[in-house]
């Protein structure tokens, strides 16, 4: 018996304009996906504006968010969102 597809994690990358550490987030996150063969539906959420911070929680540029949870457990309660 085969081993069954696992749907798809959703994960969000949140930047804003210039982060120089958006590329090497992104392919980190693709080299671990890859490495343990779960599979993701990435979006790269480009934040312009206060409404957008607080909609992607954004917290630093880049902000990680895995099925809508900041990858560091610490950021989740925080409700200080804004531009880095």
């Amino acid at each position: 018996m085969g081993k069954a597809q696992m749907p798809p994690i959703g994960v969000t990358i949140a930047y804003t304009d210039g982060c120089e550490h958006t590329p090497a987030t992104r392919a980190l996150v693709e080299q671990v996906a890859a490495e343990l063969a779960v599979p993701i539906r990435l979006e790269m959420a480009h934040v312009t504006t206060a409404d957008e911070a607080r909609k992607y929680r954004l917290h630093g540029s880049p902000t990680v968010l895995v099925q809508g949870l900041d990858i560091d457990p610490a950021m989740r309660e925080r409700s200080d969102y804004g531009f880095t």
